[in-house]
């Protein structure tokens, strides 16, 4: 079963640098997340006005599912699996924040994690099984087990699983697309290997 399904493609997000499948392919000295998220927006050329509404958090999650989506085309079936440690803390006290004068409709919409599920699932035309799990740290064999579950099921074909988290303006953000293609075997290990690679890289920039 461990051999079964293989990692295709990955993104890692953190620190003002992205990566994809272990290249440095975006870097910023950009600390304000707002403007660095703009930044990334207009690197990867998106055109997609509604990005410009949403919360820290989704803009995260688009950007990093659409740099998977670009190299691996998403079916209709391809489930979402996401997991952090914050939910929608971030928003959800800007949200609170908002009530001492008039409460923000816009912000309450992103009060619930599961909102970015939707987000990308709407941007890339996906009907599929999607889940969000909060766990106090990067969990790699809840989303093993639980991808591999959806995956053996043949619920789907394919899953962009891993972290999204966002707290006090730090991001971390690892996801990776899950499917029989032969590559990386999916492993909780093969996981925490590739999520720890890019944590534990020095920084470029000072």
């Amino acid at each position: 079963m461990s051999n079964q399904f293989h990692i295709q493609n990955w993104v890692k997000i953190k620190n003002g640098e992205i990566f994809n499948s272990g290249k440095l392919i975006f870097e910023s000295t950009e600390k304000e997340l707002n403007l660095f998220l703009k930044e990334c927006y207009e690197f990867l050329e998106i055109k997609y006005p509604k990005f410009h509404k949403m919360d820290g958090l989704s803009k995260l999650g688009i950007l990093g599912s659409e740099i998977i989506f670009r190299k691996n085309k998403p079916t209709k079936d391809t489930a979402l699996v996401i997991s952090n440690n914050a939910s929608s803390l971030e928003t959800d006290k800007q949200f609170q924040e908002s009530t001492k004068t008039f409460a923000s409709p816009a912000l309450f919409v992103y009060t619930l994690p599961n909102i970015i599920l939707g987000e990308i699932s709407i941007k890339h035309k996906l009907q599929s099984e999607n889940a969000f799990f909060i766990s106090e740290d990067f969990n790699a064999g809840l989303l093993k087990d639980y991808s591999e579950s959806l995956l053996s099921s043949e619920k789907t074909s394919s899953v962009l699983c891993g972290w999204l988290d966002l707290q006090n303006g730090e991001y971390d953000v690892f996801l990776c697309l899950v499917s029989e293609e032969k590559n990386i075997p999916f492993s909780e290990e093969s996981l925490k290997k590739l999520y720890c690679a890019e944590n534990d890289k020095p920084t470029h920039r000072t």
